[in-house]
């Protein structure tokens, strides 16, 4: 498959199996998707894998954010979380928008592979994403950005077909406007 069918046949799956991909695997998805355009090559990402009883930590954090007891069972939609970091080099020649796109580029990248390779993907942010108790519950350091998780399961037989959402390309691209 090209790299253009992939992406024109890529949507999220909000509803996946129990399988997910081994960590293996997701070790060579995770080498591919690091070769995203990154100027300076700073590698300005981090990517954490929460499989198990992670999901449960993050739950928890999830509802401290929120000003809640018990765990969300937000992260249990899922058996594989990886959770997308921006690791920011301040006062760097490459400004910080631009090394947090990179890093939002990686996470694009690697739920493309990871769709091509058969699993089912979504990218879910929430509010608390910035909070105090999610940045504790994945080890974040001062300069970095938790910028949401790709969750990662099987793709449910019944999902497997469909039309994925299409945008008219004149809409988007335009010329320079004229003086």
């Amino acid at each position: 498959m090209s790299a253009r069918e992939a992406a024109l046949s890529r949507r999220s799956f909000s509803k996946v199996t129990d399988d997910a991909p081994g960590h293996d695997e997701l070790l060579s998805l995770v080498a591919a998707a690091g070769r995203v355009a990154d100027h300076s090559g700073l590698t300005p990402w981090r990517l954490i894998e929460l499989r198990g009883d992670d999901r449960l930590v993050l739950g928890r954090a999830i509802n401290k954010a929120e000003g809640e007891k018990g765990a969300s069972s937000k992260p249990l939609r899922a058996p594989l979380l990886i959770a997308v970091v921006a690791s920011i080099r301040p006062k760097h020649k490459v400004p910080e928008w631009e090394q947090e796109a990179v890093a939002s580029g990686v996470a694009h990248m690697l739920s493309l592979l990871l769709d091509e390779a058969g699993w089912g993907v979504i990218w879910r942010t929430g509010g608390y994403t910035r909070s105090k108790a999610i940045k504790k519950a994945h080890g974040l350091k001062k300069n970095e950005l938790l910028l949401g998780w790709l969750y990662v399961g099987g793709k449910p037989p019944r999902s497997r077909e469909g039309h994925p959402r299409r945008i008219d390309p004149e809409r988007f691209l335009s010329r320079m406007p004229s003086r």
